[in-house]
C-alpha cells in the first residue's frame, strides 16, 4: 500500500524528511496550503525554529486546518521543533507562539541549551526494532509533563554524555496517530523511525 505522507515545507529541514521517507517506502509531498493538507496520508513537522514556523502557520493560512487536521485523526510526526509545535502547552517560548495541541504534554524548548550544547547519545524507542537509535540532539526540546494516554516512547539514558539535567528526561512520545521525538532522525541515515510513522499511517503499527 502507498502512502502519501507530507512535509510542512515552511522553513527547516524539509529535504532531508522527504529523503528519508523516500527510503521507507512512502511517497512525500511538499505542504504549503490547506489544499496541499488536504491531498496527504499524514503529514511530518520538521526541525527548524518553533516560533517561525508558528507565524508561518498564520500568513499561509495552514494553522486552523493543520489543528483541525490533527484533531481528527491525521497521522502526524514532528521532530524537534515539529515537536513543540505538536505539544499543547509550551515553555520559554514567545508568549505570540500557537502549537496545535496534537499530544497532550508540555514541552520546554530548548531545553537541553543552545547549538554548542548539541549532542548525541544512543536510545532505546520503544516500537523500534534493531537495537538503540543513534539520537542527535540540536538545541533540542524536552516533555516536562504528558497527559492521560501518552505513551513515552524513549528518555535518555543516565549513561548520556549530554549537558547537565538531560539524563532521563522524556524525547520521544506517541498519542493516537502523533508521534514526536526531541532528536532529528532524519540526519543520521537511520531510517527507523520514518518506517514506524510509515507503518502507522499505513495502519500497521
Amino acid at each position: 500500500m502507498t502512502v502519501r505522507i507530507g512535509v510542512l515545507a515552511l522553513q527547516g529541514d524539509v529535504r532531508e524528511h522527504r529523503q528519508a521517507l523516500a527510503a521507507a517506502g512512502a511517497e512525500s509531498a511538499l505542504v504549503r496550503t490547506a489544499a496541499d493538507l488536504a491531498a496527504v496520508d499524514g503529514i511530518v513537522l520538521p526541525g527548524g525554529e518553533s516560533t517561525t514556523i508558528s507565524r508561518l502557520l498564520g500568513v499561509f493560512e495552514l494553522y486552523e486546518p493543520l489543528r483541525d487536521a490533527l484533531a481528527t485523526g491525521l497521522p502526524a510526526y514532528g521532530s524537534c521543533a515539529g515537536m513543540i509545535l505538536l505539544a499543547s502547552e509550551v515553555l520559554d517560548t514567545r508568549p505570540d507562539m500557537r502549537c496545535l495541541a496534537g499530544i497532550d504534554m508540555t514541552v520546554r524548548r530548548n531545553a537541553f541549551g543552545r547549538q554548542v550544547d548539541s549532542f548525541e547519545t544512543d536510545l532505546v524507542v520503544a516500537g523500534v526494532d534493531g537495537g538503540p537509535m543513534r539520537a542527535v540532539f540540536i538545541r533540542a526540546p524536552w516533555v516536562e509533563r504528558v497527559g492521560e494516554g501518552v505513551q513515552v516512547l524513549a528518555t535518555v539514558p543516565t549513561s548520556a554524555s549530554g549537558p547537565d539535567g538531560a539524563a532521563g528526561t522524556v524525547v520521544a512520545v506517541r498519542q493516537g496517530n502523533a508521534v514526536a521525538t526531541s532528536f532529528h532522525p532524519e540526519v543520521t541515515g537511520d531510517l527507523r523511525m520514518h518506517e514506524y510513522f510509515v507503518r502507522l499511517v499505513r495502519g500497521r503499527e
